[in-house]
C-alpha cells in the first residue's frame, strides 16, 4: 500500500534533487538527451524465484539494445530481508533518483505486476511526481501490468493456452493461483476465466485473497468430477505464495484442501516470467512506454 510514510520519504527526496539541479544548473549547452528502462516488480526473496526477473531483464536488454536497463523493487519488507542477505535493491523512487542524478532525461518505467492494484497506482504516483519535477529528467513514462486492457485477458488467455503443461491429459484441470485483492483491479481475474472458459472450462482460475477463491475453484472441480489438477502460480514468480499456500505440505495449502478433496494435485512451480507468451505481453506495453518518450 501507497502510505502517507511513503508518499513523505518520495517528496522528500524529490525536494532534494531539485534544490540540486537548481544550485547546479548551468547556462551552457543543454544537456545530452540519455534514455533508459526501469524494470519494476514486487520483488522476491526465494533465491530460486529470481530467475524468471533475470529472464525478464534478458528479453528486456535483447528487444530494446540501446537501452540501459535497471531494476527497483516495489515491496520494502522484501528489500529489507534481501538487504538482511546482503543484496540491495532500491525502491522506484529511488531508482529513478539515481537515473536522474546518472544523467537520464528519458525513462520508461515497466510494471511487472499482474493487475493494476495498489502496487501499480503507488507506481503511478511516483512516476508522475518525477515527470514533473523541475529541472529533473524530460520524461518519465509507464507501461502497463500483465491485464490493464481488455485486449490483455485475451492475450493472457492464449498465453495460459499456450503453457498449460505438456503431460497434462484432456480430462484433468489445471489450476492457476493468482494473488487476488480487495482492490477494483481484482474484476481482471474473473475476466480471465471468463475468455479461459471459452477456450477450455477445466483450465480454472482461482486467488488466495480475492475472486475466484479456493472454493469457487472446488466447486467447479466437484461440479465436473476432476479426479487430477495441475497446479500453477499466476504471479510473475514462482514465490513464497506458490511454494507454500498453492504447493506447501500444510494443511490449508491448495494442494492439501485439494487432495483431501479427492483431487491428485501435480504442482507447476514456474512463474509467468518464465514464459515467453506472457514475458511478450509486458514488452509490449513496455514498447508502449519507450515509444511516449519521444
Amino acid at each position: 500500500m501507497f502510505k502517507a510514510s511513503h508518499v513523505c520519504g518520495l517528496v522528500l527526496v524529490i525536494f532534494l534533487l531539485a534544490l540540486g539541479a537548481q544550485a547546479f544548473a548551468g547556462h551552457g549547452a543543454e544537456k545530452p538527451t540519455k534514455k533508459g528502462i526501469l524494470l519494476v516488480a514486487f520483488g522476491t526473496t526465494v533465491p530460486e524465484a529470481r530467475a524468471a526477473l533475470d529472464n525478464i531483464d534478458t528479453k528486456a536488454k535483447a528487444r530494446f539494445p540501446g537501452l540501459e536497463v535497471r531494476w527497483a523493487y516495489s515491496s520494502r519488507i522484501v528489500r529489507q530481508k534481501l538487504a538482511g542477505q546482503g543484496l540491495q535493491f532500491d525502491s522506484p523512487a529511488m531508482a529513478l533518483a539515481r537515473m536522474m542524478d546518472d544523467g537520464f532525461t528519458h525513462v520508461a518505467v515497466q510494471s511487472l505486476q499482474t493487475i493494476p492494484g495498489e502496487e501499480f497506482h503507488g507506481l503511478q504516483k511516483t512516476v508522475a511526481a518525477f515527470s514533473g519535477l523541475p529541472k529533473g529528467m524530460d520524461r518519465v513514462t509507464l507501461g502497463l501490468p500483465l491485464l490493464a486492457e481488455p485486449a490483455d485477458v485475451e492475450a493472457c488467455a492464449k498465453a495460459v493456452m499456450a503453457s498449460l503443461p505438456p503431460d497434462r491429459k484432456k480430462n484433468e484441470a489445471v489450476i492457476l493461483m493468482g494473488h487476488g485483492t480487495h482492490h477494483p483491479a481484482n474484476i481482471y481475474y474473473p475476466g480471465l476465466q471468463y475468455s479461459l472458459s471459452r477456450l477450455d472450462p477445466l483450465v480454472l482460475v482461482g486467488t488466495v485473497e480475492g475472486t475466484p477463491s479456493l472454493d469457487d475453484v472446488r466447486t467447479a472441480l466437484k461440479a465436473r468430477k476432476v479426479k487430477k489438477a495441475w497446479l500453477q502460480p499466476l504471479m510473475a514468480v514462482s514465490g513464497d505464495h506458490a511454494m507454500n499456500d498453492m504447493a506447501g505440505e500444510e494443511d490449508d495449502s491448495w494442494k492439501s484442501v485439494l487432495t483431501a478433496d479427492g483431487v491428485a494435485c501435480e504442482p507447476v512451480l514456474r512463474g509467468t516470467a518464465d514464459i515467453p507468451a506472457f514475458v511478450d505481453i509486458w514488452l509490449d506495453h513496455l514498447q508502449a512506454a519507450v515509444e511516449r518518450l519521444n
